[in-house]
């Protein structure tokens, strides 16, 4: 397996010994955060500091304010350097250690909590402010610029797509309190997006499908089901919303793909249900055909991870690499990681995607080597 670890810019640039880390990891390339969303970060190999605390999503390459139009991304106070990201790019390609660059696009809290006209809304009217919405232009607009700005100047082997298409209801906000109150049903109808640009895309009337969503949201709520799975919109509803996603995504991708240009591989973060949204939305028909590889969710270890694996490699173009997304720093360790992403290898992965090498600490780290190893016994 192709392996390729993710990390913070001050991971490298700032935690000793990082390059000499990832070498003696064998790591194949590392994927270093250029546009990222907010976050509490552990340094465990720092002398220093015990964290960094990324109050808001920022773009870790300089941001000159006339490259951008009114969604300009925010510069990071809690790093020194102005182009943080392309100095680790520079320290990596020193050591001999090719880069990818790590971007995320629609998971931005600053921008939908200040521009809140271009977040989702869902079928109540609630705005999502940490996600930015696919069918406005303004959002693929600014998409295309965090792309082309990004590779700018550096030397990628790959580029890393994530969330490269719509977020919804399900998202780890400030002290989140709706952990396991929806059943998988409710979450997938409340994270439809019924703002205006996106209602017009619908073949339908746009108020009588936004009544029907709400009306299905609140049965499935108050069913009490939380092992719902299924939901009772008509299909045709259904269908109309999903076409209107699906090419929402995809102009939101033609942009990103047209500033990156032929020169890096193109990774995508992904998943086959054409209605997950998140880090890693579901693929539309014409997905697979854009990028060199398809990366999948495989946080949870277990067979249901193993079978997705499976179902992706058979659906996909042979062309299609499929990408296995591990965590080495859950609250719980993997039991066994070895053998679990032998499985992923064997269930047809050709790459492991390995999170994460900064936040990983010595007690971590044995897993880490072991998961490489298990990945490349198949």
């Amino acid at each position: 397996m192709k392996v390729t670890g993710y990390a913070y810019p001050w991971d490298v640039l700032d935690a000793p010994g990082f390059t000499e880390r990832a070498a003696e990891l064998q790591v194949d390339e590392v994927a270093v955060a250029v546009s990222y969303h907010s976050a509490r970060a552990a340094t465990p190999w720092s002398a220093t500091t015990s964290s960094v605390i990324a109050r808001h999503a920022a773009f870790y390459r300089p941001v000159k304010e006339s490259a951008w139009g009114r969604l300009r991304p925010a510069a990071p106070d809690w790093t020194t350097a102005e182009d943080s990201a392309g100095d680790a790019v520079r320290a990596l390609g020193d050591a001999g250690i090719p880069a990818a660059a790590w971007l995320v696009f629609t998971h931005n809290s600053l921008l939908g909590t200040e521009h809140p006209e271009v977040a989702v809304r869902n079928c109540f009217s609630e705005v999502y402010p940490w996600a930015l919405c696919p069918a406005r232009e303004e959002v693929r607009e600014y998409a295309a610029k965090v792309a082309a700005a990004s590779v700018r100047e550096l030397d990628f082997r790959s580029v890393v797509l994530e969330a490269c298409g719509p977020l919804g209801a399900v998202h780890q906000h400030q002290h989140e309190k709706t952990d396991g109150v929806w059943s998988p049903a409710a979450a997938r109808v409340l994270s439809i997006c019924c703002c205006d640009a996106c209602a017009a895309q619908w073949d339908a009337d746009a108020d009588e499908v936004r009544a029907a969503l709400a009306a299905e949201a609140r049965r499935l709520i108050t069913s009490g089901d939380l092992g719902a799975v299924d939901d009772e919109l008509a299909p045709e509803l259904k269908a109309t919303v999903l076409a209107g996603r699906q090419r929402s995504t995809d102009a939101l991708r033609a942009g990103v793909l047209a500033e990156l240009g032929s020169g890096p591989r193109l990774v995508l973060h992904g998943a086959l249900d054409p209605w997950v949204t998140g880090a890693l939305p579901g693929l539309t028909p014409s997905a697979p055909g854009d990028v060199h590889s398809v990366v999948l969710q495989c946080w949870a270890p277990g067979q249901a991870s193993v079978a997705a694996v499976a179902a992706a490699r058979a659906a996909l173009p042979s062309t299609v690499d499929v990408g296995a997304y591990i965590t080495a720093v859950a609250a719980n360790p993997v039991p066994e990681i070895d053998r679990y992403t032998a499985e992923l290898a064997g269930a047809g992965a050709a790459e492991l995607h390995l999170y994460h090498l900064g936040l990983a600490g010595a007690g971590r780290w044995a897993d880490l080597r072991a998961a490489v190893r298990g990945g490349r016994t198949v």
